[in-house]
């Protein structure tokens, strides 16, 4: 099993512009040490509805309350400053900004629990007499001992079988050369939406879950929940 960057067609190099701008790896910081109720926030307002910052703070009146803690509202200001940055790029450009900070979210998290210098981005895995997939992953870990790739997206429809199958695949073909390979996708939005879209998918039991609420596990030991058995539309 060895690692390569992944290939710098036009696609590659148009994607590094907007990984590369520092709104990315500002709303990336305020994440990582954000709250689950200043996540909700963020991936609400960087879906676009309303730009106008009167509105959220009615929406979320907790963030913005006159609370004890000055650094929580602190906090919040900032990611919905930020976020309303993103907001206010258009559709197009919004959607690009919105993946872009979710891996370096990714990125960010993974480096807490591993060395930062084993975090890599847009990398593929490489296989002896296994056709190399043109598909990079998003985020990987390379150890010496173990590797993990994640594939990160928004929103739960981001989820589809060709993406599960590409990290099943890593995984499966790891253990066929007696490695290890911990393959996960990192999904911006709620746990109950993203189970709802795996029910609709063929089950996928080497591939495991981080969701909204999990996404702090990623800088812990355990960084994933199994995605294998879905629950039931509507089960919690």
């Amino acid at each position: 099993m060895r690692f390569q960057d992944a290939a710098k067609d036009a696609r590659a190099i148009v994607y590094a512009g907007v990984q590369a701008d520092p709104a990315v790896d500002r709303m990336a910081r305020l994440l990582a040490d954000s709250t689950h109720g200043q996540r909700v926030l963020a991936r609400a307002v960087m879906n676009g509805e309303t730009t106008d910052p009167a509105d959220w703070r009615t929406m979320f009146p907790t963030l913005f309350a006159d609370v004890a803690d000055p650094a929580h509202l602190e906090r919040s200001e900032a990611v919905l400053a930020a976020a309303l940055d993103i907001a206010g790029r258009g559709e197009q450009v919004r959607s690009q900004f919105r993946g872009a900070i979710v891996e370096a979210l990714t990125d960010r998290l993974l480096g807490r629990r591993v060395p930062p210098a084993t975090v890599h981005r847009e990398r593929r895995i490489l296989f002896d007499g296994v056709r190399a997939e043109i598909h990079p992953y998003d985020v990987t870990v390379e150890l010496t001992e173990r590797a993990e790739a994640y594939d990160c997206k928004w929103g739960a429809r981001g989820i589809n079988d060709e993406v599960l199958l590409q990290l099943d695949s890593a995984r499966s073909n790891a253990e066929a050369e007696e490695a290890r390979v911990l393959a996960a996708l990192v999904i911006f939005d709620a746990r109950r939406s993203c189970r709802v879209r795996l029910a609709g998918l063929r089950p996928w039991p080497g591939v495991r879950l981080v969701a909204l609420e999990g996404l702090d596990a990623l800088g812990r030991a355990k960084a994933a929940t199994p995605a294998a058995r879905p629950a039931r539309p509507g089960a919690p």
